[in-house]
């Protein structure tokens, strides 16, 4: 397999990118910013497609996160417009209600939340700046194995960097000038203090192996093929009941029509 160029996908990329915005017919990009590569690699395309006053960065602290700084300094560095909106009240606020009306809140309910709490206020955000368009920061290593929370970050209109492993995205950004400081940073859930790996039980690295040059241990092959094959419900559009009745207009999309040859 021939190295990765950087600089080759790039030019490619953000004519994509360009393209995309149009096709939505937005302006302003508005991405939640985390402080880990993908959020400053999609920022800084952003900067790069678009110019920087057409790009928004939100930062989402649920209560205090230790590493903010990230955050604050990736919007410095790039000069974009940014606001803090911390989303405790929000998930606390659900929480609670669940609360009062006797539905206990499952482990899995507290990890999910506060991410489609954000999603939620990127999009309040994007409907009240001009042409805004919410863009996905979820990589290929990511999405591979499922690693996102349906409705949560998978969401946005377009994701620049879904065909990308992590190290092609830290590649990209050093491409674009980014500091060392904003490719490095572990991605952890932000919930239990575990890094994502460490979720996993396997290696981004692992994954992008398997997936770009097929090679992965037996052991690990299993849990990859198996985490890749139980959550490709989150990457499909939404299943509609094909009812044999007639839509006799046409559908670019082919949604309505998806035995269309």
């Amino acid at each position: 397999m021939s190295e990765f160029d950087a600089k080759q996908q790039l030019a490619g990329l953000l004519d994509w990118m360009r393209a995309q915005m149009k096709a939505c017919g937005g302006k302003t990009a508005v991405i939640g910013i985390s402080g880990g590569k993908d959020s400053s690699v999609v920022a800084a395309l952003s900067v790069a497609a678009y110019g920087r006053e057409n790009v928004v960065g939100v930062l989402m602290p649920d209560g205090v996160q230790p590493d903010i700084d990230y955050s604050n300094g990736l919007v410095e560095y790039l000069g974009i417009r940014n606001y803090t909106f911390n989303i405790q009240g929000g998930t606390k606020g659900l929480l609670d209600e669940m609360d009062r009306l006797g539905i206990e809140a499952s482990r899995q309910t507290k990890v999910n939340l506060p991410s489609r709490i954000r999603m939620a206020t990127l999009y309040a955000i994007a409907q009240s700046v001009d042409g805004g368009i919410v863009l996905n920061t979820s990589n290929l290593s990511e999405d591979w194995v499922g690693y996102c929370t349906i409705y949560g970050d998978s969401a946005g209109a377009f994701s620049p960097l879904g065909m990308y492993t992590t190290e092609e995205v830290i590649a990209l950004g050093a491409e674009l000038g980014l500091p060392e400081r904003f490719l490095i940073k572990p991605p952890s859930d932000g919930l239990t203090g575990k890094t994502d790996e460490d979720n996993l039980g396997f290696t981004y690295h692992a994954v992008n192996e398997y997936v770009r040059r097929g090679e992965v241990d037996p052991a690990i092959k299993e849990q990859i093929d198996r985490k890749h094959k139980i959550s490709r419900f989150k990457f499909q559009t939404l299943p509609v009941y094909q009812n044999g009745l007639p839509i006799v207009i046409p559908d670019e999309t082919d949604y309505y029509n998806p035995n269309k040859k």
